[in-house]
């Protein structure tokens, strides 16, 4: 049995029991400014894309060393007073942190970069309000994947977006450092 969202605004902490309560397994919510908001499971293609920005982003951590990663819409707290918590498809942090250091509940520190996958319930105002949340929150470097379009938007604060397809280079834009990576790379299953 499912249960409606509580009346009110909830803090990140109060957001997080709620939503890993048993009768809300196998669902996915969001905190925007202090309310509950169900969001739609994404299918394969997603699920295939997701894998493949990870699988490259696993490549340069291997290389620098150093880094980890978080993946499966792990809430980031972005915004406090109401509490705004997202669930980015993935997080790429440079410095490392042992296991035992990693909190249970939603991360607070700020990544080097977020990337979302689009699937095809988003729509593109909701992702350059999610993107704004997350530059006004400090993360740095934000690409948006189109699967279809097999492009990726780049934002970074205080710039103009830009739009890159697969003939395209993807660089840490000063985010990532030593990241260079043909946009090419990021669409292909296997080597």
């Amino acid at each position: 049995m499912s249960t409606a969202a509580p009346p009110g605004l909830l803090t990140a902490d109060e957001f997080y029991d709620w939503a890993n309560r048993p009768e809300n397994a196998d669902r996915h919510f969001e905190l925007d400014a202090g309310r509950v908001v169900e969001m739609p499971s994404p299918g394969e293609l997603h699920g295939v894309f997701c894998w493949l920005v990870v699988k490259l982003l696993t490549g340069y951590l291997a290389r620098r060393r150093a880094g980890y990663l978080c993946t499966n819409d792990t809430g980031l707290v972005v915004a406090r007073d109401p509490d705004t918590v997202r669930g980015p498809d993935v997080m790429l942090y440079l410095e490392s942190k042992s296991l035992e250091r990693l909190t249970l509940k939603h991360a607070t520190d700020i990544p080097a970069l977020v990337a979302e996958v689009m699937s095809p319930s988003d729509r593109m105002r909701d992702i350059l309000r999610r993107v704004e949340q997350y530059h006004r929150r400090g993360v740095p470097l934000v690409w948006v994947v189109e699967p279809e379009a097999r492009s990726v938007h780049v934002f970074r604060p205080n710039e103009f977006p830009k739009v890159l397809d697969e003939s395209d280079d993807l660089t840490g834009n000063g985010a990532l450092p030593d990241f260079a990576y043909k946009v090419a790379d990021l669409f292909r299953m296997h080597d």
